[in-house]
């Protein structure tokens, strides 16, 4: 199964860039995200050590951007939050004895390396901005159709 920290990250990321002017608490960016607190709390940890959260503990705390969503680009949120390959390699040595299985793990290697630099620059192209701004239009859309019924 695919690992959903990228799109809680830019979720998360894109609630804190909607309030800006308040600290925003775990419990209510997990309510939007439907999950767990402690499961926003880990991943605005991997956001904070790449430096692009800061957050305050206590009962006036919270979390808040340390940049523009215009300059948080998503490569950096993968980066941050997803801590494995796109796709993994085998978890046990393949058979030494057997043609495919003595050559494979180079061949896949080198396309890993492949993909995951192809997905790292896709993401570079992209900032939070342009999430939010994609976010916001969809809404506005949705309404004008709700209008129109």
């Amino acid at each position: 199964m695919a690992s959903s920290q990228f799109a809680m990250a830019v979720h998360v990321l894109a609630m804190l860039a909607n309030n800006c002017d308040e600290r925003i608490k775990s419990g209510y960016l997990a309510e939007s995200v439907n999950t767990n607190a402690v499961v926003i709390r880990r991943l605005l940890c991997d956001l904070h050590e790449a430096g692009l959260v800061v957050s305050q503990t206590g009962y006036s705390g919270g979390t808040c951007l340390t940049q523009a969503p215009s300059e948080i680009r998503l490569d950096e949120v993968f980066e941050a939050v997803v801590k494995t390959e796109v796709f993994g390699l085998h978890p046990n040595k393949p058979n030494p004895e057997c043609d495919i299985g003595s050559n494979i793990v180079p061949v896949l290697g080198r396309i890993q390396d492949e993909v995951n630099l192809n997905v790292r620059q896709t993401l570079s192209g992209y900032s939070l901005q342009d999430v939010i701004d994609e976010v916001i239009q969809i809404g506005k859309t949705k309404k004008k159709k709700e209008l129109v019924k």
